[in-house]
């Protein structure tokens, strides 16, 4: 069954962003969800429906409904992944709305992910997935030991340089200067870049995503109800996931090519849109290596010329494709995935403020690429008109 056009994002809330929240993920995820209700114009009364996902730190629904008031949820998503899936929970709510299955559906990520469960930290068991027993013993566990390989590999086949991974950096700083919510607003330059710390070679301080506290709220609704609600809607379009292999089995051969590769003509298929069509694009950039294997793999550029399109500033907001127009992961903070949706909603309402892109009506918003879980997921949404 396509599901195009059939549901609608009808409100976004955030909490702020931090390093120590101060609160438990609960009371982050209460607080994201009451204000994206109150984006929408909607209450607790009118929401039957929960959606998360989660490593680590978790805020299921059934603790989160009743801290909200909702005696019962009709359908509920507690998904296990990282930023793999955190697509496939806006997508599978929006499926749940076109199905009947449920009326008001309030994805949220709630993480308290620098100040409580830090990614890849130590002093803990290794997470429970049958992968860690192959890393644990060698010390290899974090995310930017698994992203350096990745990024070393696209740099001998391709060519792809260091200065070109700091444009990435660079250009979505330049866009958090912009941003009243971004933990980072102070301008880089490339030198400054340049000069940061090894984290694992290659990649530097400032090619790793921020470590967040924080929360942030999705409403879903169908798409003609959200019509009768104060802000304009955003349809969802495209919403799709999957995936096979990743970095444990091989990645296909081909460390250079992401699961995005894949599920792209899909997502493109659904959408009745292909890369042409995109105003701007919210990549999830884990890394600054993420972003320019995604520009290839969701077709904006041809194979191995990533970081010279990231480079020409062609993904700055005055560009041909404005990336990460929030600052993304690496400035703005980093919710798991769900802050870049929120983002391309504010974009396609024209509600960004002086980062806004202008005549924005079609946006695409993307998961983790899919290397380190066998899959990926992303989304293109589109102005309601």
């Amino acid at each position: 069954m396509s599901f195009r056009d059939q549901a609608a994002i009808a409100g976004v809330g955030y909490t702020p962003f931090s390093r120590n929240s101060g609160v438990s993920t609960l009371t982050l995820a209460i607080d994201a969800i009451t204000n994206a209700l109150d984006d929408a114009g909607l209450t607790v009364d009118d929401v039957d429906a929960l959606a998360t996902h989660r490593v680590g730190d978790s805020t299921p629904p059934w603790v989160v409904a009743p801290a909200l008031g909702i005696p019962e949820i009709t359908w509920y998503l507690d998904q296990f992944g990282g930023g793999s899936v955190s697509h496939a929970v806006i997508g599978q709510a929006a499926m749940a709305v076109a199905s009947g299955a449920a009326r008001t559906v309030v994805c949220y990520r709630a993480i308290n992910a620098r100040s409580e469960f830090r990614m890849g930290g130590t002093g803990r068991d290794p997470a429970p997935i049958f992968d860690a027993q192959y890393q644990a013993p060698y010390g290899h566990l974090a995310p930017p030991q698994q992203f350096a390989i990745f990024t070393r590999a696209h740099m001998i086949k391709y060519g792809t340089t260091h200065e070109q991974l700091g444009q990435v950096a660079v250009g979505q700083r330049a866009n958090a200067v912009k941003n009243p919510r971004a933990l980072k607003r102070d301008p880089i330059t490339l030198d400054d870049y340049l000069a940061s710390r090894w984290i694992a070679e290659p990649l530097r301080l400032l090619d790793c995503c921020l470590e967040t506290d924080g929360a942030c709220a999705i409403v879903i609704t169908s798409a003609g109800r959200a019509r009768d609600l104060p802000v304009r809607p955003v349809l969802i379009s495209g919403a799709v996931w999957g995936g096979g292999d990743s970095f444990f089995s091989g990645q296909g051969g081909d460390f250079t090519v992401s699961e995005a590769a894949r599920i792209a003509p899909r997502l493109y298929a659904m959408a009745g849109a292909g890369p042409e069509d995109i105003d701007v694009a919210e990549l999830y950039d884990c890394f600054t290596y993420s972003v320019i294997v995604q520009l290839e793999d969701y077709g904006f550029c041809p194979k191995g010329e990533g970081g010279p399109y990231a480079a020409s500033g062609a993904t700055r907001l005055d560009g041909a494709l404005p990336v990460n127009t929030h600052g993304g992961f690496l400035s703005e903070g980093y919710v798991h995935g769900i802050n870049h949706v929120a983002e391309a909603v504010s974009q396609l309402r024209g509600t960004a403020g002086d980062r806004q892109v202008a005549g924005a009506e079609v946006a695409l918003s993307t998961a983790q690429p899919g290397y380190v879980l066998a899959g990926t997921s992303a989304l293109i949404l589109k102005a309601d008109r």
